[in-house]
């Protein structure tokens, strides 16, 4: 198991990672240009955030597990998973919100019949 560097966990560094390469990725494909390489910056962005909505809400469990007691069990982080949730929701959407005049109701001018 792997100990804390810093004051964190694996976890934080493993989000780190994914970040990191999701822009970097996201970052090559701008380079390219074409509807074809934004919709690919779209889907390497969601995939990101699916994998670290997967990381925050289902963490890894303890390979010793505690004994269960006759106590009410407390999840000390439970208002605040649910926060960054809405944060990520609000985002998302703000995201869809703004990018729908630019990309889906863009006007395309008609070109000429015939060229003189």
């Amino acid at each position: 198991m792997a100990g804390i560097v810093m004051g964190v966990g694996p976890g934080i560094f493993i989000l780190a990672v994914i970040w990191v390469l999701s822009l970097l990725i996201c970052n090559l494909l701008s380079r390219s240009g074409g509807m074809v390489s934004w919709l690919s910056i779209v889907l390497v962005f969601l995939l990101a955030l699916i994998i670290t909505v997967i990381l925050i809400f289902f963490p890894r469990a303890k390979e010793t597990p505690e004994p269960v007691t006759e106590e009410v069990i407390f999840d000390n982080f439970f208002i605040g998973r649910y926060c960054l949730l809405c944060i990520l929701i609000v985002g998302f959407l703000a995201g869809l919100i703004l990018l729908f005049p630019h990309y889906i109701v863009e006007h395309i001018e008609a070109k000429p019949l015939r060229s003189f």
